[in-house]
């Protein structure tokens, strides 16, 4: 980093007032701080790494004050980055502001074969952290495993599954598989049908495996309760809202068998509870329904969940969720990103892959064309349906994509309004809500409570604020301008109702 671009990242850090993702505040003007490993072990183990400013006090409004000593505060930072394992090698950049000397320290991020870095004087468990918002949080048990899984190359699709025996598995779905083989792979053409099963990893010693469960086992849910997928349909926009008829869920269900089985009736849940619209060709008269979700992508989505889930021990308790909210489509599955995979990267290269004996069987199967296209395909038919851009979002603890609804994507507010929003300067550095800048409230709320002169809905406020999530919008945004009595429900005795609306108080 230069020195003039230290200067702007302070200024920039002072219009936020506040740290961030990838930013961390000290003021250091008594003394280099004395527990900075937790800060180091979390921008170590996120993918953009991150920085420490030394001479900016948070608790007296983000003014420059001048740290103590730049030389020894470079000394004893250097001396607790030599304490993590990986040793941290920062980059320090000093620059002066008003007479003041403000130190930097750019820590990079760590190759994810070498994560977690962790503190160590208290050990891989207890000194491992996650950068979550502006704070830095213990890494969970999981999150650490789920490195070592990368790092050493953990098979847990074909451990043994010791309660199953070969009978367990459906003679037809084996037959198929083995003729299918057979066809499209020479190799097999000779072998007999356990030889195959071992080769396949289907079997293991004559055991089987998890894989040869979820994929042929006449119930697979016998042995793994959960490795299925909870699907469920919500009123409104968000969880906890209820109906017209007070009711939580409009449908609901859990989807068992097979991963093939999964995958065709988690399809056929959505084609029950999702809109469609009908039009009149006016070149034949013919009738032609149009899926408010475009089926090939909602396919790729539950498929890509079912492939590519965690299926260690660690996550085989937690089944996929399929979520239908009148606004957006929500899969989520357990599990992470897998290997050096980035959310940027999605669909651009040819990613590791966490469960190659899945992938390869489906494949075999012609279930799944195993050649990493699922993600174009999925953002290419939004973009021709005229869908909002999907949406995925990665932990190490569990994956989401997000298909947005083309049919409650409402008219943009009057240009009045919209852009006297957008004079508020209202802008973010990342994409999570805690670093994203809300400049003169006042004015802020007074252009929200000029759009609410007409009552709005959820989605008609997020809309014109500019955010996806109607969640946030309400918690940050709508409620406080509620509980100050400024807005009021058009439904007060239904608070949670997904045709809740909202306007100015007179």
């Amino acid at each position: 980093m230069l020195e003039i671009e230290l200067t702007q990242l302070v200024k920039k850090v002072q219009d936020l007032q506040a740290e961030s993702q990838t930013i961390e505040l000290k003021a250091a003007n008594h003394g280099c701080p004395t527990k900075l490993y937790d800060t180091l072990s979390a921008f170590s183990n996120q993918d953009n790494g991150g920085i420490i400013i030394f001479g900016i006090d948070e608790a007296h409004s983000y003014a420059v004050v001048d740290v103590y000593d730049v030389q020894d505060l470079m000394k004893h930072v250097t001396e607790q980055c030599n304490q993590m394992h990986p040793k941290v090698r920062a980059v320090f950049t000093t620059c002066t502001i008003d007479g003041n000397h403000v130190v930097s320290a750019e820590i990079p991020a760590q190759d994810v074969t070498d994560r977690p870095c962790f503190y160590e004087g208290r050990g891989r468990y207890k000194g491992s952290y996650v950068r979550v918002g502006d704070a830095d949080e213990p890494m969970t048990e999981y999150g650490i495993y789920s490195y070592e899984a990368f790092r050493r190359k953990y098979e847990d699709e074909i451990r043994i599954v010791e309660r199953a025996e070969a009978d367990d598995l459906d003679r037809d779905s084996l037959l198929r598989y083995e003729l299918a083989l057979k066809s499209e792979r020479p190799h097999f053409a000779q072998l007999s049908e356990s030889r195959i099963l071992e080769l396949t990893s289907v079997l293991r010693n004559g055991k089987p495996t998890l894989a040869g469960i979820m994929l042929f086992a006449t119930y697979p849910q016998a042995f793994f309760p959960q490795l299925s997928i909870i699907a469920t349909r919500i009123p409104g926009t968000q969880i906890g809202e209820i109906g017209p008829n007070e009711e939580r869920f409009i449908d609901n269900a859990r989807i068992e068998g097979s991963l093939d089985e999964q995958l065709r009736g988690a399809i056929a849940f959505v084609r029950k509870n999702i809109r469609t619209t009908t039009i009149i060709s006016p070149e034949n008269g013919e009738r032609i329904d149009t899926a408010e979700y475009p089926i090939e992508a909602v396919r790729e989505l539950i498929l890509n969940a079912l492939i590519h889930r965690d299926y260690s021990i660690h996550t085989q308790g937690m089944p996929i969720q399929l979520q239908i909210f009148d606004d957006r489509m929500t899969i989520i599955n357990p599990g992470g990103l897998y290997g050096r995979l980035t959310i940027d990267q999605l669909g651009t290269i040819q990613p590791d892959t966490r469960n190659p004996v899945i992938a390869n069987a489906l494949e075999v199967l012609r279930v799944t064309e195993n050649r990493y296209s699922g993600i174009p395909t999925v953002r290419r038919l939004a973009s021709e349906t005229g869908m909002a851009a999907p949406l995925f979002e990665n932990t190490r603890g569990e994956f989401r994509a997000t298909l947005y609804s083309p049919l409650t994507r409402t008219t943009p507010p009057s240009a009045v309004n919209h852009e006297t929003f957008n004079r508020l300067n209202y802008q973010t550095d990342s994409h999570r809500p805690s670093t994203r800048r809300k400049n003169r409230p006042e004015e802020r709320n007074a252009a929200i409570l000029q759009f609410c002169a007409t009552p709005r809905t959820r989605r008609e406020i997020a809309d014109f604020i500019g955010l996806d999530s109607t969640a946030y919008t309400m918690r940050t945004y709508v409620q406080p301008l509620v509980v100050s009595g400024q807005l009021v429900l058009g439904l007060p005795g239904k608070p949670q109702s997904s045709k809740q609306t909202y306007r100015t108080a007179q």
